[in-house]
């Protein structure tokens, strides 16, 4: 249950009690009975732009989004960031990339928005304080229950379970 830390004890048994008796893979699917259409990178890139527009408009510019397979084995993360600078002659030219882990390609759509949102704060807050988790919850406001619905669908995954939206999704 290490997907689990930090949230109550009661919490975490209850987890537990579902995963022990194989209801977490349906309940998740109760919940979000659908996946999403936004399957390639070019997809991606997209979708994180036109978050980017709506809510974060003086925000740097995107230069590449994708999904990576190593991503939470290698950073045991689910999402980055990174801000690559070179220099062109003179001058110092900055790009903005975020890697999405590759789970979150067949997901429901609210767990990749909430990953993407996650990675887009990080645009204008660089810490993990509270201006960064206030910016998460205006971008999605149920920011925090979400987060807590994959870290529940990573636990699911850790047990080997299939994935649960792997060739479902709805039309864009």
């Amino acid at each position: 249950m290490e997907y689990l830390n930090g949230y109550p004890d009661t919490t975490v048994a209850q987890v537990a009690r579902m995963r022990d008796q194989a209801q977490l893979g349906p309940w998740l699917l109760r919940k979000y009975p659908q996946g999403h259409d936004v399957r390639s990178d070019k997809a991606l890139f997209n979708y994180l732009q036109s978050l980017r527009q709506a809510y974060l408009q003086n925000a740097p510019q995107l230069s590449k989004a994708v999904y990576d397979s190593k991503l939470q084995t290698v950073a045991n993360a689910l999402g980055t960031h990174a801000r690559i600078g070179r220099v062109q002659g003179a001058q110092l030219k900055s790009r903005r990339e975020i890697r999405i882990a590759s789970v979150f390609r067949q997901a429901p759509l609210p767990f990749l928005r909430m990953i993407c949102v996650h990675e887009l704060a990080h645009f204008r807050e660089r810490d993990h304080d509270r201006a960064f988790y206030q910016l998460c919850c205006h971008l999605e406001p149920d920011y925090h229950q979400l987060e807590f619905e994959v870290r529940v669908y990573l636990t699911y995954l850790s047990d080997g379970s299939p994935a649960l939206w792997e060739g479902t999704h709805i039309a864009a």
